[in-house]
């Protein structure tokens, strides 16, 4: 039998100096707004829960509420300007920086460029957006008219469920985030806001690249990949590139909001979020 010195298992025991989360000072606090969808509910208080806490581990204030899951990019935006109210009003914040995951991104880009809320926002990090949409929703729009009504119909009836404040429509969200709209409608009509510092990042996993893929999403990986190239499995890699782009992720669309996160791929999500606090504190925000 091979001796093993003793001090080698108890290297393992050393403890760290500081075994806690460093603290991030920000000069403003986060809002997580999540984007289209609300399957994550049933596993999550909220699509951005996870990572809002990983930033209160670092001290930072920080939210992720919900707003309904399924609707136009218009009433989703307007919700979210409430939330910022109610924050505002009960913390008694200046601004907030805004991390808005996937749909979300558009939501706030309308909230600033059509509602008034440069004053109220900070800074704006959108992840994994479709700004120049994705051809996943044209897939599901194209769909047959007898599988687009009934998954249509579980998404409203799902969305009205778990948030019955507000009318879900899951078609109309679809529609706007086609290539079509979102390049010809969208975009042209809704122009950054001078005064707000805009961050994105994409990500490209599965088909083109060596990043493994949960089973349940290869096919419109390997879908969106035929007609846009590299993506995370709903949006391009080129399609979520706004404002400074600061980095292309390895991670899944869900992975990002630490959603079927295995043991061996959590590091890239701890790291992700850590590099995003970290440029928001780099540029004094």
């Amino acid at each position: 039998m091979k001796w093993i010195e003793p001090k080698t298992y108890l290297k393992k025991l050393e403890l760290s100096e500081f075994p806690q989360p460093d603290i991030i000072q920000l000069n403003f606090p986060v809002l997580m707004c999540h984007g289209y969808g609300g399957l994550a509910m049933l596993i999550s208080p909220s699509p951005m829960h996870s990572p809002c806490m990983r930033l209160r581990s670092y001290g930072i204030h920080a939210f992720a509420p919900n707003i309904v899951p399924y609707a136009a990019i218009d009433i989703r935006a307007e919700q979210w300007v409430e939330v910022i109210t109610k924050i505002k009003k009960m913390y008694g914040y200046e601004k907030l920086n805004v991390v808005a995951h996937s749909m979300a991104g558009l939501d706030m880009r309308y909230a600033l460029s059509h509602l008034g809320m440069k004053d109220s926002v900070a800074s704006l990090t959108t992840v994994a957006t479709p700004h120049r949409g994705t051809s996943l929703a044209e897939l599901v729009l194209n769909a047959p008219d007898t599988v687009k009504d009934k998954l249509a119909e579980f998404a409203n009836w799902y969305g009205e469920n778990i948030y019955p404040s507000q009318k879900s429509n899951a078609v109309a969200a679809a529609e706007q985030l086609t290539r079509d709209y979102v390049n010809k409608e969208f975009n042209p009509n809704t122009p950054n806001v001078d005064a707000v510092p805009y961050f994105s990042y994409s990500a490209a996993v599965g088909k083109g690249t060596n990043e493994p893929l949960n089973a349940l999403y290869r096919l419109q990986n390997q879908l969106i990949y035929q007609n846009e190239g590299l993506n995370d499995s709903f949006v391009p890699a080129e399609s979520s590139k706004w404002g400074k782009h600061l980095k292309q992720l390895d991670i899944s669309h869900l992975e990002q909001i630490e959603i079927q996160v295995s043991k061996e791929r959590k590091p890239k999500v701890e790291a992700f979020w850590k590099h995003l606090v970290m440029n928001l504190k780099k540029n004094g925000l």
